[in-house]
């Protein structure tokens, strides 16, 4: 590990936590002229997940930021105009297209791997397989290009599948569309801008350029925090930190080292702090460790976890509220019903933003009405029901 020079700065806690929100989008008025783009290109990668309980993660990050954004107008900002791509980040995720040549290390390095964990049968022949139909028909989705799956498991990938993976791995195919959930696959000279379309910058350079986005997008973090950003190796971390231009500070109760971006530093954090449900692979909360730091609020996603071993719910989406984190509530859609299947508070003063967050949830979704099914206590349940009345 690299050895932090002594920080010039010093921040208590309270002053990181807002440094951090006003980072990812939630102190101070929302960039609305920039809507969804703006805040794509913002956070620097805003993650896909399969789930959709409210609406799919990548959906609800635009909406915890902008509020009512339109569902087809997100979908639309993301997959058009060439404007985005989909390659693995903090996980898959979608990404500003500006940032395809620094993803060139990672590129680089599956290459080198030669293989994922799915191993082709015969590589040149599948892969040429997939790269002569798309150039001979244009974007294809799997299914197009003759089916994902070789009638097994649903694991059991097909060639084609596997290829068309390999492909996008390695940048010989990319992904800057997603139909009905499936990725369209297409050939980046069709698809990546010219001026972008190309892996000249070396591994550190690329490095330097994901921990300098990663410090703009968090505000302030640690080694770790910069480094799962885009889930880089610490030593990657340690390599570049030094050129990334990010600031050594001193964080209150953190104990140990932590850089900022300067900007963030410049102005003290101020503004209307949103009050909303966060989904949990938000890139303000996706790294448990840092949002136990950061809010004092320990979450977990419970999607994959025996239904009779969960504590919140499938899908609990925290709270965020006077720019604290403030409760929980697991949600599903019975009809044009938002029900809250359990819910839970960190003190009854959040009853209040919590049915406020209910209700613009609900009508988001086209949702009249809100049932709460479950809380933590009477109390809550009652305090949210007479809040939600009240509105």
């Amino acid at each position: 590990m690299t050895t932090a020079p002594p920080p010039t700065l010093s921040l208590s806690a309270d002053e990181a936590r807002r440094i951090a929100l006003r980072a990812q989008g939630f102190l101070g008025a929302p960039d609305r002229r920039g809507g969804v783009r703006g805040v794509l290109r913002h956070l620097g990668a805003v993650q896909l997940d399969t789930i959709s309980v409210l609406a799919r993660s990548h959906e609800l990050v635009p909406y915890a930021r902008l509020g009512a954004v339109g569902r087809a107008a997100v979908e639309s900002a993301y997959w058009s105009d060439r404007h985005a791509f989909e390659y693995w980040s903090h996980a898959a995720c979608i990404l500003p297209i500006e940032e395809w040549p620094h993803f060139a290390f990672r590129r680089r390095a599956r290459r080198a791997r030669g293989h994922r964990w799915h191993v082709l049968q015969d590589k040149e022949r599948s892969t040429k397989a997939v790269l002569d139909r798309l150039r001979s028909d244009g974007p294809l989705t799997s299914t197009g290009l003759g089916g994902a799956k070789n009638g097994g498991e649903w694991f059991e990938w097909s060639e084609t599948k596997i290829a068309v993976e390999w492909l996008l791995d390695t940048g010989e195919v990319v992904c800057t569309q997603r139909r009905g959930w499936k990725r369209v696959y297409d050939l980046p000279e069709r698809a990546v801008p010219d001026a972008l379309l190309h892996d000249d910058m070396d591994d550190r350079e690329c490095l330097r350029r994901l921990v300098a986005l990663a410090g703009r997008s968090l505000g302030v973090g640690t080694r770790a925090d910069l480094a799962d950003y885009h889930r880089l190796k610490g030593e990657q971390v340690d390599a570049v930190i030094a050129d990334s231009g990010l600031v050594p500070v001193e964080v209150e109760g953190w104990g140990r080292p932590a850089w900022a971006d300067p900007a963030a530093l410049a102005t003290v954090p101020r503004g209307r702090h949103r009050t909303t449900l966060l989904s949990p692979f938000d890139s303000l909360v996706w790294d448990r460790a840092r949002t136990e730091r950061v809010f004092d609020f320990t979450h977990r996603l419970e999607a994959y976890v025996p239904k009779p071993r969960r504590i919140h719910g499938y899908f609990a989406m925290p709270l965020l509220a006077g720019g604290r984190l403030q409760g929980r509530v697991d949600p599903a859609r019975e009809g044009r019903t938002l029900v809250a299947r359990q819910l839970s508070l960190t003190g009854l003063k959040a009853a209040r933003p919590m049915a406020e967050a209910l209700r613009e949830a609900a009508e988001w979704v086209g949702c009249d009405t809100v049932r709460i099914d479950r809380t933590a206590t009477p109390a809550e349940a009652e305090a949210v029901t007479a809040e939600l009345a009240a509105l």
